[in-house]
């Protein structure tokens, strides 16, 4: 049965699943291991890139950096209290620094700079920047007083390039500050620079400024002098149509919306006059009627007359006296007589006076009724006036409204035309905060910096390196790997073992190679329902994977356990088992092979082992051949009887024939593959050609694995107690077969 991919516990025979390395090694992880196998290859390239900026750094020409500082607001300060043309919200736009940081970036900003220092006809000033005489000299390398215009234009072409690549626009993060900064060879070149740089932008600003009213100035020229023709003649219609209708207007008043109300003219003036005197003249009339009538009804004016009652009372007294007298004396007394005579005067004087106060009050009446009666014509003809100027006003208020009209008109593009001519005025948005000093120390290059962005670099191009050559390597590496790649799982892993005795280090139970292969027989012993299998075969992709090796360490791990174990070195075309324990191989498992019955004459005694050897034997010209006879199968089996496990070296599976025929003769086979060995194609090749066979494939015995692809290190795995992972012995090459 084939082996699927699986993970989980140790299965019994039959069924598969990963004995070793049964989780996924963390990603990041990986990443640290991939790094530290390849940690000479990283070192030197980042190494490399920091030789390469320091040698930069000291060999650069020293750079220095003037910066100034401004200050850009959204809205002016409206000295004039004036509006410009553009509408306020614009500038509390976010849109509004944006457009400001490309303006401080444009172009036609460093041709002002260029054209404002001269820059052009300044040869240093291409010196400065590494423009050599040849290249000065293509765009003329005399003063442009004798060049053509074709010629400085490429001199101011090349200045501009010049600045736009050494300036440097910086907003100030969370304000309304800029800085300008330039960098050039010259430390005083770099300040009048940054300094030009500002004065031509604020320069820049106001011209844009006084540009943009130009031609709304024009506009309103052309629109101001129509306007003021038509104002003229609707007011010349106004004054003829009002002189022809004999309109006089003696007060208006205007309306909040600028139109010309008209209060009252000459003809309602006197209209409202008259007719007021008309009301009082009814009203005197009406009294002097009243008072007529009285007089002629009862005569109460008289009572009510001064003189009329003085007389009375004069009378009553001289009556009062002429009465005392008269009984006391005759009538021809002469106080008598003369009291008599004063009474008939005062009679006649009262009647007198009664008559005059009774003509009086007819007289007023005549009067009140006449000038009451000529007042009420004059009314009747000034009404009769004023509602024929009725009509006359609706044409009238027509051409009033056509006057207001166009005078509203007119007065509002007046203040316009007066308003733009004094826009600029107002302060300009752009203050300058810091002008640029001369640095006394350059900017670049900075070693440290320099060093930064070496190591940065170097970092990523290692990384990049390292990525590159991990995807080219399709060889497997760690247990993860091997148990997701081949579907198989890992018995055990088996550190590199570099320039030490195997066999020694082998049967040195402290040893980190004995540890390790102990792992792999204690896995062994739950791939079975007997425990561990009675015979199996190693084999691997190539030579020198470890088959060998790990071959011989199982057999002497399982004859420690006083188990009669006996190990055939099937590898007829490369023994090497005989060579491991010193013995000779003159006759072994080819003689078997070839027909030699007695077994006993053909295995050795292992020294101060009890493992038991059946070499190669000579070798035969054709090992394939051997192997396809029943004869393999009848030595396995006479050997399981004798021996509790039997285990057999093979030949490697690619190029061969071997392995795959020894397959179907034990119970299993344990593949061998080395870590960064070979590609993980040629490995599943050689396990699918075994599979052919119908062989059962027990795992992976996964072979000089190094100590930086394993995640946690072979001294917490196989030497906890014996050594630190960190121990250079144990990382020792494993260099047999």
């Amino acid at each position: 049965m084939n082996s699927p991919a699986g993970g989980g516990a140790i299965a019994p025979y039959g069924e598969t699943s990963p004995l070793h390395g049964e989780s996924e090694t963390p990603i990041l992880l990986q990443y640290w291991l991939i790094l530290l196998n390849h940690r000479l290859l990283v070192l030197g390239i980042i190494g490399s890139c920091l030789l390469l900026a320091l040698v930069a750094t000291l060999l650069a020409t020293p750079q220095y950096t003037a910066q100034s500082r401004i200050e850009i607001s959204r809205k002016d300060e409206n000295v004039t209290n004036v509006e410009g043309l553009r509408p306020e919200e614009v500038g509390q736009d976010l849109e509004f620094y944006q457009t400001q940081y490309a303006l401080l970036e444009a172009r036609s900003l460093a041709e002002r700079v260029a054209r404002g220092m001269n820059l052009a006809s300044d040869n240093e000033f291409f010196e400065r920047f590494g423009v050599n005489a040849d290249n000065i000299a293509a765009i003329n390398t005399q003063s442009s007083r004798g060049s053509s215009a074709s010629e400085r234009a490429a001199r101011e072409q090349a200045a501009v390039d010049i600045l736009l690549d050494n300036v440097r626009i910086d907003p100030v993060r969370g304000s309304r500050l800029v800085d300008i900064k330039f960098t050039s060879p010259d430390p005083l070149l770099s300040a009048r620079v940054a300094n030009g740089w500002v004065k031509q932008f604020i320069q820049a600003n106001l011209d844009r400024r006084f540009a943009s009213t130009a031609d709304a100035r024009a506009f309103l020229e052309a629109r101001l002098s129509e306007l003021r023709e038509r104002l003229e003649k609707s007011e010349r219609d106004l004054v003829t149509y009002a002189s022809n209708k004999r309109i006089v207007t003696l007060s208006s008043t205007e309306t909040e919306d600028g139109r010309t109300q008209v209060g009252q003219t000459l003809v309602t003036a006197d209209l409202e006059a008259l007719n007021s005197e008309l009301a009082k003249a009814t009203a005197d009339r009406i009294a002097a009627e009243s008072m007529m009538q009285r007089s002629n009804l009862s005569n109460r004016d008289a009572l009510t007359n001064a003189a009329i009652n003085n007389l009375r009372q004069r009378r009553a007294e001289i009556a009062a006296d002429y009465a005392r007298l008269t009984a006391q004396f005759e009538s021809g007394y002469p106080q008598v007589q003369a009291l008599a005579s004063q009474l008939k005067d005062l009679d006649r004087s009262i009647a007198r006076e009664e008559a005059r106060v009774a003509g009086v009050a007819t007289t007023n009446f005549q009067q009140a009724r006449q000038r009451e009666m000529d007042l009420r014509r004059r009314v009747e003809e000034l009404t009769q006036a004023y509602l024929g100027q009725r009509g006359d006003s609706i044409q009238y208020n027509i051409f009033q409204r056509e006057v207001d009209t166009n005078r509203e008109l007119y007065n509002g593009l007046l203040q316009r035309y007066k308003e733009i001519g004094v826009v600029g005025v107002g302060s300009n948005n752009i203050a300058v905060v810091d002008e640029a000093d001369v640095p006394d120390r350059p900017s670049s290059p900075s070693l440290l910096i320099n060093l930064l962005l070496a190591l940065v670099g170097g970092s990523v191009l290692a990384a990049a390196v390292v990525i590159v050559i991990e995807q080219a390597d399709q060889t497997i590496k760690d247990v993860g790997a091997a148990t997701r790649l081949l579907g198989l799982p890992v018995l055990g892993t088996i550190p590199r073992m570099d320039g030490e005795d195997i066999i020694a280090s082998l049967r040195d139970r402290k040893s980190v190679a004995s540890e390790a292969y102990l792992s792999v027989r204690t896995n062994l012993s739950f791939l079975t329902d007997h425990g561990v299998p009675r015979s199996m075969m190693l084999t691997s992709t190539r030579p020198n994977e470890g088959k060998s090796t790990s071959v011989l360490a199982l057999a002497e791990t399982l004859a420690r356990t006083e188990a009669k174990v006996l190990l055939i070195d099937a590898d007829l075309r490369n023994p090497s088992q005989h060579q491991y324990m010193g013995l000779a191989n003159k006759y072994g498992l080819s003689n078997f092979l070839t027909g030699e019955d007695d077994v006993s004459l053909l295995i050795q005694d292992v020294p101060d082992s009890a493992l038991k050897l059946m070499a190669a034997g000579p070798k035969p010209p054709n090992a394939a051949e051997l192997f396809s006879s029943d004869r393999l199968k009848l030595l396995i089996g006479q050997m399981t009887e004798k021996f509790d496990y039997v285990l057999v070296d093979s030949a490697p599976v690619l190029g061969l024939s071997d392995a795959p025929l020894l397959a179907s003769a034990v119970e299993g086979v344990l593949f061998t593959v080395e870590s960064g060995g070979v590609g993980i194609k040629g490995i599943q090749n050689s396990i699918n050609r075994i599979r052919l066979t119908d062989a059962h494939i027990f795992g992976i015995i996964l072979t000089k694995l190094e100590k930086s692809t394993s995640p946690y290190g072979y001294g917490y795995g196989y030497g906890y107690g014996y050594g630190s992972a960190d121990d250079p012995d144990d990382t020792i090459l494993l260099s047999d077969k």
